[in-house]
């Protein structure tokens, strides 16, 4: 049973890629809503209309358990997805809690009381609307206290990574890292809660200093993710094949792809 993989656009391909390395024998289906990407300047009700018709999509190709590697749709979209419109027989998972998980060091599932952890001062950036849902803060006051975010909506790093044009993306990662760094000068910890931002993540590193621990998602997820299908064993399947589906124009999209894994991805109409 393959496991569906959902973003706005390509980023979620930086999540795809190690997931995909930590389960070589799982098979996925990888869903790329570039037709209406991006998602991180929409309202809520925009994210989870479009969100909730991508993950149908997943169902339908035999998906049981669908992650949302799109933090805006996760923030935007997950807990009402969860709440009220998710069948009792599927499962919904974001890329927040991993993240925050590891960020705290916590173990999956440990549901004692927030607690004080290593790290207070943390900067976090993110799409507009994954800044304006406080989504993040939510998740990590319910595993810690005593931690300062700083968040940094960062405009136009999503359009100009999908767009290719990766020195407009690096002179944007530049500009916002000052932003924050007005804000909070020294941050013990910046997290990139945007699955596009890998990509540029060797830019956040070099504009924020060696001394701050940079937390991307893609290997903590792939992590999270064997440990889930290790204990839901219902969930998971064989066959290693991955399919690749786009609401946007598949030899365009399969263009884009190959340059960002630096391989072969071949998109079909969704």
């Amino acid at each position: 049973m393959a496991v569906g993989i959902f973003d706005s656009g390509l980023g979620g391909l930086t999540v795809l890629d190690k997931v995909q390395q930590k389960l070589p024998d799982q098979p996925f289906v990888y869903f790329a809503d570039s037709a209406n990407a991006p998602y991180g300047v929409r309202t809520a009700d925009d994210i989870y209309d479009l969100t909730t018709a991508a993950v149908q999509r997943l169902f339908d190709a035999g998906c049981k358990l669908v992650i949302l590697a799109c933090n805006t749709a996760s923030a935007a979209a997950l807990r009402r997805m969860q709440e009220g419109w998710v069948p009792r027989d599927k499962r919904v998972l974001g890329v927040f809690v991993p993240l925050i998980e590891a960020l705290t060091e916590r173990q999956w599932g440990d549901n004692s009381p927030p607690r004080e952890v290593a790290v207070k001062h943390v900067a976090l950036f993110a799409t507009p609307a994954t800044v304006s849902s406080r989504a993040f803060q939510r998740e990590l006051a319910f595993r810690a206290i005593g931690v300062d975010v700083e968040a940094q909506a960062c405009g136009g790093v999503v359009d100009a990574i999908e767009e290719g044009d990766m020195i407009l993306a690096e002179a944007l990662v530049q500009s916002h890292v000052e932003a924050l760094k007005r804000k909070m000068p020294k941050p013990d910890a910046a997290v990139l809660g945007c699955t596009h931002y890998p990509l540029m993540e060797a830019e956040f590193q070099a504009a924020l200093g060696p001394d701050v621990q940079v937390y991307s998602q893609g290997n903590i997820v792939a992590a999270s993710l064997a440990d889930y299908l290790a204990r839901r064993p219902e969930m998971a399947g064989e066959g290693g094949e991955t399919r690749y589906l786009t609401t946007g124009d598949p030899r365009h999209v399969s263009a884009r792809a190959t340059q960002f894994l630096r391989r072969k991805i071949t998109f079909e109409a969704a």
